[in-house]
């Protein structure tokens, strides 16, 4: 995931300062990207300026320094919602970031880019489960080290086993609770509505 994604989608909802995107980041948003420092979303922040994705305007401020308020450009709008709708790939780990981040802002942009987010991710996790969930987990060992707790090492990877299948499961009923709201949702009316068309 490209984090200037993440960066535009707030954007669409309102102008923020550079430092109230660190802000978010470190609150709300660390469970879509981890460990971004406020050096960095500057240095995108300036990139999407030269890309014409956004400009700023300068708040000036009494006592301390000037903040510049970025704003969402029809050059950035097009580009968020480019990736709101472009092709998702999942990957092996579920609950990916990069579909975290997807849904997060399509969902509100375009109910049907979400929706095809949502069936994608779920069809995957669906024949990931039917591919997995019976294979033999058995444990070998040949020549172990004799530290090696044989019994031990075999309960961990069933217990391990254990929480990966529910948790994936959760996974799977979240995600078809998901798409049941979002297929039964009615189009928004007026210019709110506009980012639901097809």
């Amino acid at each position: 995931m490209q984090f200037e994604y993440v960066l535009l989608g707030l954007l669409a909802g309102r102008p923020f300062s550079g430092y109230d995107l660190g802000k978010w980041v470190e609150t709300e948003g660390q469970f879509l990207r981890s460990r971004a420092h406020h050096s960095q979303i500057y240095r995108l922040l300036g990139r999407m300026v030269a890309d014409g994705w956004v400009v700023y305007e300068v708040d000036p401020r009494e006592g301390r320094p000037d903040a510049k308020v970025y704003r969402l450009t029809p050059v950035g709008r097009d580009a968020l919602l480019a990736w709101v709708r472009s092709p998702y790939e999942p990957t092996s780990r579920f609950q990916d970031a990069d579909f975290l981040a997807r849904f997060a802002f399509a969902a509100a942009l375009d109910r049907h880019a979400a929706i095809r987010l949502v069936r994608t991710e779920l069809d995957y996790r669906r024949e990931q489960i039917a591919r997995n969930r019976g294979r033999d987990r058995t444990l070998r060992f040949e020549e172990p080290l004799p530290e090696l707790d044989q019994a031990l090492a075999r309960e961990v990877a069933e217990e391990l086993h254990r929480y990966g299948a529910g948790a994936v499961d959760r996974w799977v009923e979240w995600l078809e609770d998901m798409l049941r709201r979002l297929e039964d949702r009615k189009p928004a009316s007026g210019p709110a509505g506009e980012g639901d068309a097809r």
